[in-house]
């Protein structure tokens, strides 16, 4: 009988082992498996809004209408610019968390229980045709921006440090990701603006939105916010709405690229600058969208992708006459689209292609560490 009690228990101390071992941080990455995260909180844009729109009585930048929402489950058109799912709701779903709600949805009677739960596990505050700055959007009601954003996080900060005693929440805080995607219509603005071209050049604008930017991180990093994915502006002269129709090469707007290309360099070097002042109490991955979409154009089969410049829902040249609406011609295999509208929306599978980049180890596209390398720091 003894001789049988051996075998048992060096099972059980090897299987304890193999718990302590498996609860080292950032094992999880080494053998290919992500290092969980206890809740995603969303900072941003359409590229990444999640229906905050809808609950903004007179904005018309709002996305709850078909054809929109075609393959989210139920075919439900959310308020999410695209035919399905975005870049943060698949980042909620590569850590095993739910995709996180739309904060707007959260407020009001009767929703003190979903709040709660939400608090806890992720929330979304972004707002398709936010900027940086409070541009005139914020004005006439179409959007909500980013310090406005930031406003609402406060607000989800007290339910969370109001929940769970002041160590669980120190610890929450700091392991949660926090994602950042925005600046895009903040250039957009820049070009359609005369008036603001002839105030500043693109060295001094795109260097305000950095600065403007870092404000609003060191605010949601005050709260004990530690990881940051701060997402580049991608090439917004190669949308579909902005290439050129006439040509049979339909070519991108150069002049908008160097702008991005100018943001995105000031963005890297803020990142920087203000890990450094914050004494390195801050973690971040930088992600290059610019270069991730140029390396998509250049090369769409090796991604999976047929069509790289026109939208799969619209109409006129390249799908990208009008926006997408319940009567617009739909392509029939969105997998093979980059874009779903006129305004550079990415389909889901292209929102699945970007995260998995993000969580490639690979340094062309992100700096100093990669998505799946943050959270196991």
């Amino acid at each position: 009988m003894p001789k049988n009690k051996t075998p048992s228990l060096a099972i059980w101390l090897l299987f304890l082992g193999l718990l302590w071992f498996d609860s080292f941080p950032g094992l999880e990455a080494a053998t290919g498996k992500l290092a969980s995260i206890p809740a995603l909180y969303v900072f941003g844009d359409s590229l990444v809004d999640a229906g905050n729109n809808n609950y903004l009585p007179i904005s018309i930048a709002k996305a709850n209408y078909p054809r929109n929402g075609v393959d989210f489950p139920k075919k439900k058109a959310t308020g999410r610019f695209s035919n399905g799912k975005n870049a943060a709701d698949v980042i909620a779903e590569k850590f095993g968390l739910p995709l996180p709600p739309p904060y707007r949805s959260l407020k009001g009677p009767f929703k003190e229980k979903k709040r709660e739960f939400a608090a806890l596990k992720g929330v979304n505050f972004a707002s398709g045709g936010a900027g940086i700055f409070n541009s005139s959007d914020k004005k006439l009601g179409q959007s909500i921006p980013l310090s406005h954003q930031v406003d609402d996080w406060l607000s989800i900060h007290d339910e969370v440090t109001g929940q769970i005693r002041p160590a669980e929440a120190q610890v929450h805080l700091s392991k949660s990701l926090y994602v950042v995607v925005i600046g895009s219509n903040d250039l957009f603005d820049y070009y359609g603006s005369f008036k603001m071209r002839e105030k500043n050049n693109p060295q001094r604008y795109t260097q305000s939105m950095a600065d403007k930017l870092k404000e609003q991180l060191k605010r949601i990093h005050k709260t004990g916010a530690r990881r940051f994915l701060v997402v580049g502006v991608a090439q917004i002269g190669c949308i579909p709405g902005n290439r050129d129709t006439e040509s049979n090469l339909h070519e991108c707007d150069e002049e908008a690229n160097r702008s991005c290309s100018l943001y995105n360099e000031a963005l890297v070097k803020m990142l920087q600058q203000l890990k450094q002042e914050l004494q390195n109490s801050m973690t971040y991955s930088y992600f290059d969208n610019f270069k991730s979409l140029q390396d998509i154009n250049s090369n769409p089969a090796r991604y999976g992708f047929t069509d790289v410049s026109s939208a799969c829902c619209g109409s006129g040249k390249l799908n990208a006459a009008t926006h997408c609406q319940p009567i617009s011609k739909c392509c029939p295999d969105r997998t093979k689209y980059l874009f779903w509208d006129r305004f550079g929306h990415p389909t889901e599978a292209a929102s699945r292609t970007i995260v998995n980049l993000m969580l490639s180890n690979d340094t062309q596209f992100s700096s100093p560490l990669s998505l799946s390398q943050l959270v196991s720091s």
